[in-house]
């Protein structure tokens, strides 16, 4: 406070802005000396009422208004930290770097807020702009794997292309989604293994998700024997099919004929089932096929080696 009175007293001693006084003063070596000399030899009883009311008009007012804006920045900092930390709980992000990162957002906003009023003093604040880059420009390629994940993992729980519960193929990996996060997604394989993959790898590639639609297909290939009916197969397969009783009606079942094999006529045996029967209903649907051909007598062939010996082989 005192050295910004004795500062209000000195201004009042120079000249002028724009009088030839004024240029002779600052175009000369020695202003900086008669200031601070002239600083230094003034005292409080040196002061008269228009540098008091001087200097309470032209710092007073700032100071006010810097106060004010601490304020609301230290409240809106406040405000701002609890709702991050409300999201990212929301999401069940990790606790510790929840904290981090809110604490983090409320110093950002009361550092910038310092910042300003630095400068609304007339401190030059480029330089710390100049730092604050340089820090966030190295921070960004120490973490870009982890920012990458960060945005893919943002992206999946924006978009949704699959849930938790979901039957997913993604990033060569077939399981049940256990839980998704901001980083990662964990995913449990029907062996009951969990796989951990970073989001980066599965936005950046196909997504299947296979538990999506609540009714499946489910196809059966299988191979007749050259000397079967063609017609007495159809019948035996559609018969095969109507024993499955977690079958859905629609859409309708159906048994094609799909090509001629080296050995065998190639069948194609379609049902469709609701996704919590698939497993069971494609189950049934193999067994039923070899028992109806197997009470029909129609060969299934199999590969089959012959063997001839030469007699005169020693």
């Amino acid at each position: 406070m005192m050295n910004l009175m004795l500062l209000a007293q000195t201004a009042k001693k120079i000249p002028a802005r724009g009088t030839d006084e004024w240029e002779t003063f600052f175009n000369s070596d020695s202003w900086p000396n008669w200031v601070l000399t002239k600083a230094g030899s003034f005292n409080f009883s040196n002061f008269e009422r228009d540098e008091w009311l001087y200097l309470g008009s032209y710092y007073g007012l700032r100071a006010t208004f810097v106060l004010v804006l601490m304020i609301l920045a230290w409240a809106i900092s406040s405000w701002a930290a609890a709702l991050v930390r409300t999201g990212l709980n929301r999401v069940k992000f990790d606790e510790t770097l929840t904290k981090f990162i809110s604490k983090l957002v409320r110093w950002m906003i009361l550092l910038l807020t310092g910042l300003t009023c630095l400068s609304y003093f007339g401190v030059e604040t480029t330089s710390f702009a100049a730092v604050l880059g340089a820090a966030g420009f190295a921070i960004g390629l120490a973490f870009q794997g982890t920012l990458s994940n960060f945005a893919a993992g943002a992206m999946l729980l924006i978009f949704r292309p699959y849930k938790v519960g979901d039957i997913v193929n993604v990033a060569g990996s077939v399981g049940k989604v256990y839980e998704i996060e901001l980083f990662t997604t964990a995913i449990d394989t029907f062996d009951n293994r969990r796989f951990i993959i970073p989001n980066s790898e599965i936005f950046g590639s196909v997504i299947e998700n296979i538990s999506h639609h609540p009714v499946r297909r489910i196809e059966v290939e299988v191979g007749t024997s050259y000397n079967a009916d063609i017609d007495q197969t159809r019948e035996v397969l559609e018969r095969a099919i109507a024993t499955v009783d977690l079958s859905a009606n629609d859409p309708e079942p159906a048994v094609v004929l799909s090509g001629l094999g080296a050995s065998s006529v190639d069948w194609s045996v379609r049902i469709w089932a609701r996704g919590e029967n698939f497993g069971d209903a494609k189950q049934a649907l193999i067994r039923a096929v070899k028992v109806e051909l197997d009470r029909a007598g129609i060969e299934i062939p199999f590969p089959q080696m012959d063997v001839h010996t030469d007699p005169t082989a020693a």
